[in-house]
């Protein structure tokens, strides 16, 4: 049933991408309505707009807890445009129709995150807000409702296209993604109390059982491959501000998720880091002074995977990393900051994705379909430093060599197993990743996979270390890596034939270290 849109009510915390949807419905003559600091945003467009209190006849009040909780506003939204009683009251009563809600909800997620205090985390509590989303969602059949900044463009195109009027199914479609915007700020309001009654009663608290389907959806253009329906459930405008380019793929997310993963093993004090991924494996990882310097490093581990690669830093990129990242043709750069000049030039290329990240607590858990249902495990939130390396050699392992192994380990961690990783410090409390064998049946096609990446890329192996994701069975990898050059080995142990390995190394001068932390990945 086609529903041609004859007025909006428009009430959002962000403004950001709002403008081209105010327009379009201005040049359709939509009639809009709109509260505080909204209004204030459409009026300074030029753009004609009625303020909630004169539909209403009551000014904000309580400071702004009480807005549109008026039946001249809850009415025009929920009475039913096909039944005549419901007419003749709208018209008695003289409500008005309201044929379209764009409305968002306080950053209650963002506040918490922020570290606010509890009073100011209460007042992101929204009332007004989820009761317009709720109620514009349950009268689908007449009312269009839009619930989040990331449908903005997707609205604009709805509209275009069919000239100011909207089809049942669409309407029904942002209905249902209304409500998991509203179940997903529930469960976070939820979850907050939990929290905190936990925290007053010195228990510990794991978080409300996981549902998916009640965080925000976000519809992606197609899944892995384009015959592949995807969606995306959660909050992305909680995890990154969005300052360039395209919108996210599936496979785009899945990178970044590896990004962030990997780059959060690199916070410790000034250091630079750069990582470059391709398909959830880091082909580039470095640290060094400068960014600039950390990015140059990472790139030369692998310049031909980091082409069409996704990019993440821990430093704030400035001018001079910029001039170097815009040589690359990347998928996706993301930082915690941009220079003015460097986001100016970054954004030349047109398709390039760029992203802030904000400061946001990731969950302690992670979930995975399988079969007919879901494996869900704690995250590999291991990471050994050197105080917990147990030399099993009678070569200890110099200082320089130790700094190379912990930050091989950081890498091994995070790539798909089979894993080998190798690396080297460059330059004195710098490292840099030399190459990896990565998602081999075989350990040994793994280590042979990184050597033989390593030298095609002109590094020389000698007295670099070699990472292992689980213990070696054998003798033949510590074998196969003396050979090579290699002068130092970390692996969990475990294996009852750890002597073998322990012993070759004793007999031709490799130091081993071991960790008892296993680090598969699949």
């Amino acid at each position: 049933m086609s529903q041609l849109i004859s007025s909006a009510l428009i009430s959002v915390f962000y403004k950001d991408g709002l403008e081209p949807l105010v327009r379009l419905l201005h040049e359709q003559s939509v009639k809009l309505y709109s509260t505080g600091g909204t209004q204030a945003f459409i009026e300074q467009l030029g753009i004609p707009v009625t303020a909630v209190e004169d539909l209403t006849g009551y000014p904000s009040i309580f400071g702004g807890r009480v807005k549109t909780l008026h039946p001249a506003v809850m009415g025009g939204i929920l009475y039913r445009r096909e039944l005549p009683e419901d007419l003749a009251q709208a018209e008695r009563h003289r409500i008005p129709p309201i044929d379209l809600v764009i409305v968002d909800l306080y950053p209650f997620e963002e506040t918490v995150a922020s570290g606010a205090s509890d009073e100011d985390i209460i007042e992101k509590i929204d009332i007004g807000g989820i009761s317009l989303i709720r109620a514009a969602a349950k009268n689908y059949n007449d009312v269009l409702i839009v619930s989040s900044r990331s449908q903005y463009a997707g609205v604009v195109d709805l509209l275009t296209e069919k000239k100011g009027t909207t089809e049942l199914n669409d309407r029904r479609r942002y209905a249902g993604e209304a409500f998991a915007v509203t179940s997903h700020y529930d469960t976070d309001i939820q979850a907050y109390f939990s929290k905190a009654e936990a925290k007053s009663e010195e228990t510990q608290f794991s978080g409300p059982i996981y549902d998916f389907k009640s965080l925000p959806a976000n519809h992606l253009r197609y899944g892995e491959n384009p015959h592949q329906q995807a969606t995306f459930y959660g909050n992305l405008d909680a995890m990154f501000t969005k300052l360039h380019g395209k919108e996210l793929s599936y496979n785009n997310l899945v990178d970044v998720d590896a990004c962030v993963n990997l780059i959060d093993e690199f916070k410790e004090g000034d250091k630079a880091a750069f990582a470059i991924i391709k398909h959830t494996n880091a082909c580039g990882i470095a640290t060094a002074p400068t960014a600039k310097e950390a990015y140059l490093s990472a790139l030369s581990c692998d310049p031909v995977s980091a082409f069409g690669g996704v990019v993440i830093t821990n430093k704030p990129v400035d001018l001079a990393t910029a001039e170097e990242l815009n040589k690359l043709f990347m998928e996706i750069l993301i930082a915690p900051d941009y220079e003015p000049a460097a986001l100016e030039l970054l954004r030349s290329k047109k398709n390039r994705i760029l992203l802030k990240r904000n400061a946001i607590e990731l969950p302690a858990v992670m979930f995975k379909t399988i079969l007919n249902g879901v494996l869900e495990q704690d995250k590999d939130n291991e990471t050994e430093g050197v105080d917990r390396f147990k030399t099993v050699t009678e070569k200890t392992p110099t200082a320089s060599e130790n700094r190379a192994l912990a930050f091989a380990l950081k890498v091994c961690k995070h790539t798909k197993s089979n894993t080998i990783v190798l690396a080297k410090e460059a330059g004195e409390g710098y490292w840099q990743l030399l190459a990896s064998g990565v998602g081999q049946t075989s350990r040994v096609d793994a280590l042979r996979q990184a050597i033989e990446k390593a030298h095609s890329f002109g590094f020389d192996l000698t007295g670099s270390v070699m990472a292992s994701d689980a213990f070696f069975p054998f003798p033949d990898c510590v074998e196969i890596a003396g050979n090579a050059g290699i002068t130092a080995v970390i692996q969990p142990g475990g294996s009852i034939r750890d002597k073998d390995s322990i012993d070759y190394c004793n007999e031709h001068g490799l130091a081993m270290v071991t960790t008892g932390i296993r680090h598969f990945k699949h």
